[in-house]
């Protein structure tokens, strides 16, 4: 069982970090705005990044198993940037724009202006503002991933 474990290790590194992310959302919005939203467990965004998470657990997973000079570790590293990187800034910032995307809709909406412009179902679609993270939940996420790699490393492996 160990044996099988091992050789699965990397994977379940990262779903098991990018999990126990998901599961703190609600309780870091708590914790940061007295607001507890069970819906956070299946959303993007939010502290801590779990897409962070789960890249960092599985490039030190692989890091761990296969040595930090190998080739798996250099292809899960540039993963692992490449991820952080569009989590923080790409996903963040189409996040921003759909809050000033909204923002001008509804100033318009209530100026009266376009009200016919504003009858179309595409005004009516509900989107999400968060979809990234701040550089502070990508670290934590980052901390998350790396502390589940060693524990499940060196617990199992």
């Amino acid at each position: 069982m160990i044996i099988y474990f091992a050789s699965l290790y990397p994977i379940i590194a990262a779903v098991v970090a990018n999990f126990i992310a998901q599961l703190l959302k609600p309780f870091t919005r708590w914790y940061r705005k007295g607001e507890f939203d069970i819906k956070r467990v299946f959303s993007s965004g939010g502290q801590p990044s779990s897409h962070t998470a789960a890249v960092s657990a599985l490039t030190f997973a692989a890091g761990l198993t296969e040595g930090f000079d190998s080739t798996v570790f250099a292809v899960t590293l540039v993963l692992a940037l490449i991820t952080t990187y569009d989590a923080i800034n790409v996903r963040y910032y189409a996040g921003k724009n759909i809050e000033v995307t909204k923002a001008l809709i509804e100033e318009l909406k209530s100026a009266k202006m376009g009200e016919k412009l504003f009858s179309d179902p595409i005004f009516l679609t509900k989107m999400k503002s968060v979809l990234g993270h701040k550089v502070s939940e990508a670290f934590y996420g980052f901390v998350l991933g790396t502390a589940v790699a060693f524990i499940l490393y060196f617990l199992f492996v």
